[in-house]
């Protein structure tokens, strides 16, 4: 079955509001919001998309993908990562430049064009943002990781791993405070009040953190 790239954004846009929410079923103006377009643009697509048997649908209950959309929607979000991946590590574009880039690349239909390249990049099992790459299995890797938000303990060492945006705006603002994944700091401070923490990095610096910024940071502590 061959989709527009249209109807691949649509199931990519279900898969990500239910991996971001944890839940099954995601609302029309959920995904409208998603994909920055109308409610009743997203009832079209969703009569087509049923049609084609690659969602439920239910009403009041909202969307689900069926076993064919997933398996379109880890394949595409397999190849958005993959080209992630490349534009990072490969032609050396910045984290907060990529996303827009492989939002494009990820619509080339060769597979074997992506199983070549994952193969040339060492297969990766992240991307530069930190989330997981699924193999041509749709499996991922999984690891222990928690919100920075999560992280009150002074004293406490953490590595990032990860962010849960890409918002260029917001990557670009972590790069002027040396946070990106691989980074390592100690938590020297966290206000009850406003919920802001304090890191300090190995050049003993103090970064201070409002609760919207840390509560996008993933991280692991470190033993």
């Amino acid at each position: 079955m061959l989709l527009s790239s249209t109807e691949e954004n649509y199931l990519k846009a279900i898969y990500k509001i239910s991996e971001r929410t944890g839940e099954q079923n995601s609302s029309t103006n959920g995904i409208a919001a998603e994909l920055g377009t109308s409610a009743a643009s997203v009832t079209d697509m969703i009569r087509k998309l049923s049609e084609k048997g690659l969602i439920h649908y239910e009403k009041y209950r909202g969307v689900s993908l069926s076993k064919d959309g997933m398996k379109f929607a880890l394949q595409l979000i397999r190849k958005h990562r993959i080209w992630e991946v490349f534009l990072h590590d490969s032609l050396h574009f910045s984290w907060d430049e990529i996303h827009d880039m492989a939002e494009q690349l990820e619509h080339v239909r060769s597979d074997e064009l992506i199983n070549r390249l994952e193969a040339f990049l060492g297969f990766p099992k992240f991307d530069p943002h930190g989330d997981p790459i699924p193999n041509q299995n749709g499996s991922f890797t999984y690891r222990a990781q928690t919100a920075l938000s999560n992280v009150k303990t002074k004293g406490v060492e953490i590595s990032v791993l990860g962010v849960r945006t890409a918002d260029p705006d917001f990557l670009r603002h972590l790069d002027t405070l040396g946070i990106r994944p691989g980074a390592s700091f100690t938590v020297s401070g966290y206000t009850h009040f406003d919920k802001s923490l304090e890191l300090r990095n190995s050049d003993q610096k103090v970064i201070r953190l409002g609760f919207e910024l840390t509560k996008e940071i993933l991280v692991k502590q470190n033993p």
